[in-house]
């Protein structure tokens, strides 16, 4: 465990150098999460105002409250070890990392959260602005605000782990960009990205309520906006657990298939 701690440390330290040496590339990056809630929240204003005020069970201020929520959210879950897996694979560099004592995972995490550690602050600020703007409805209950710390805690192991996953296709083929993509598309539709789950037609949200999409991304914002009773919080919180739990065992059961079949093609 000391071990570990020290690598957690000594990564979080070489991944906060760098972040600061490539301040270009992270506004870059930055913006990006960014654009994509905004445009979505445009519309849906739109949509709204010319409604009556209304779409659904949304007001044109909960829209804004939701996508707000929402990008801080992606941005805290969001990871990006499936675009990068075949590269280590089909270059080799994965050797390397299997040399060491412990399992590449643990550097991907802590890359993953000290990326954050510095990005979340400016995020935070950025909704800020875009609240003064949009002029927001948000009103949760305290006990919804304490739930969401740790539905969000969940949202972002589901989401690591089972990406984690996807990325470990490279094993068999070091040709993952068509799988990712397909990916992408379903977690924008089915994990609440795009729109609210509940103006969507109810095939769509029956798959969401079976699949991790909704409780990676859209949970934790319906809850934050007071949107969920304390049953189905409850509800929200075991599937979360349960996702959790199914992810790590396939990750454990996909690595030790995929290392057997590895080999190093561009060593």
């Amino acid at each position: 465990m000391r071990a570990l701690a020290e690598l957690y440390v000594q990564q979080f330290r070489t991944t906060l150098a760098m972040m600061l040496q490539y301040r270009a590339s992270l506004l870059i990056w930055m913006i990006g999460h960014v654009l994509e809630p905004l445009v979505y929240l445009i519309v849906w204003s739109v949509v709204s105002n010319s409604g009556g005020g209304s779409v659904g069970d949304y007001t044109t201020r909960e829209f804004a409250a939701y996508f707000i929520v929402l990008m801080l959210v992606n941005h805290v879950t969001y990871t990006w070890i499936m675009y990068e897996f075949e590269y280590r694979v089909r270059e080799g560099i994965l050797s390397f990392a299997l040399l060491k004592p412990v399992h590449p995972i643990h550097s991907d995490i802590a890359d993953n959260v000290s990326s954050k550690v510095i990005t979340l602050p400016f995020m935070v600020l950025i909704a800020v602005g875009m609240a003064a703007i949009f002029h927001p409805s948000l009103s949760p209950a305290p006990w919804a605000i304490g739930v969401f710390v740790p539905a969000l805690l969940l949202a972002f192991l589901i989401r690591f782990l089972l990406e984690w996953n996807l990325a470990q296709v490279a094993f068999w083929t070091t040709r993952v960009s068509a799988i990712n993509q397909t990916y992408f598309v379903l977690v924008l539709f089915l994990s609440g990205q795009m729109a609210p789950l509940t103006l969507l037609p109810h095939p769509v949200r029956i798959a969401a309520e079976i699949l991790p999409f909704r409780w990676m991304i859209g949970f934790p914002v319906e809850l934050l906006l007071g949107r969920l009773t304390p049953a189905e919080a409850l509800i929200g919180l075991g599937a979360q657990v349960a996702w959790s739990i199914a992810a790590l065992v396939l990750v454990r059961v996909v690595w030790r298939a995929g290392v057997r079949v590895y080999s190093a093609v561009g060593a």
